[in-house]
């Protein structure tokens, strides 16, 4: 159940922001942020499972790409899936590694649901994907959140909470622009990690391992990616979040 918070540019000529935080199992292996994949991905940095090699986030900063997943449950008729059929699935993260080379999903993904957020320069979508059909929704001007629903979707309580919070409380112009995004984070993890407004999450009530992780946060523009990484101090609570 991660959260993806993004602010699109009026002007292409604009840097797009992005602030994502990953829900986990923590007991599932992961790499910080790097070049993890040389040889397919040369350039390409990003936070690699080490579980299935693939990434949560990746970004490729000559060619201006950034792509975060989050898990999406499947339709009920999918989640019946037999046996067989769910050995030939593959795992998510190739996706985002696809998707900074400028190969978006299509057809019919042998994965389960996922929200894909792409970022190219001043420009992004998200293609999301249930198990029966894949869409895609190209994202205003403005800002915008995604979880694990639809995006926006007023329906997911920590969306019909802190949405408006965020877009009330735009990045700075330079320098640590993520600053006040870090601020609106703070207020939120007032709230206890089962909350269901929470975005710093302890999600096991619920019935999920995960906990929130990591955030990362990322300015892309048409010729360059600056992102930054920081893990919480302890797995679905907030004591402050150092971004490297």
């Amino acid at each position: 159940m991660c959260t993806v918070v993004i602010r699109v540019p009026e002007s292409a000529d604009e840097p797009t922001r992005v602030l994502a935080v990953r829900d986990e199992d923590p007991a599932r292996p992961w790499n910080p942020l790097g070049r993890w994949w040389p040889e397919a991905h040369d350039g390409v940095v990003g936070v690699r499972d080490v579980r299935a090699g693939g990434a949560w986030l990746a970004a490729d900063p000559a060619a201006g790409r950034l792509a975060v997943l989050l898990n999406r449950a499947d339709v009920p008729t999918r989640a019946d899936i037999d046996t067989r059929s769910e050995s030939e699935l593959v795992s998510r993260g190739g996706l985002v590694l696809d998707a900074v080379a400028g190969r978006s999903p299509a057809g019919e993904p042998r994965t389960h649901g996922f929200n894909l957020v792409e970022v190219e320069g001043g420009r992004a979508r998200v293609l999301m994907w249930d198990g029966e059909s894949l869409r895609t929704v190209d994202l205003a001007p403005g800002t915008h959140m995604i979880a694990h629903d639809d995006v926006d979707d007023l329906q997911t309580p920590r969306i019909a909470r802190w949405l408006g919070e965020f877009q009330a409380t735009p990045p700075a112009a330079d320098g640590d622009w993520f600053m006040p995004w870090v601020a609106v984070l703070a207020r939120s993890a007032e709230l206890a990690p089962t909350d269901d407004d929470a975005i710093i999450r302890d999600n096991r009530p619920y019935g999920y391992p995960t906990l929130s992780l990591l955030a990362c946060v990322a300015s892309v523009s048409a010729h360059d990616v600056d992102v930054h990484y920081g893990e919480f101090t302890e797995p679905g609570r907030w004591g402050g979040l150092e971004l490297e």
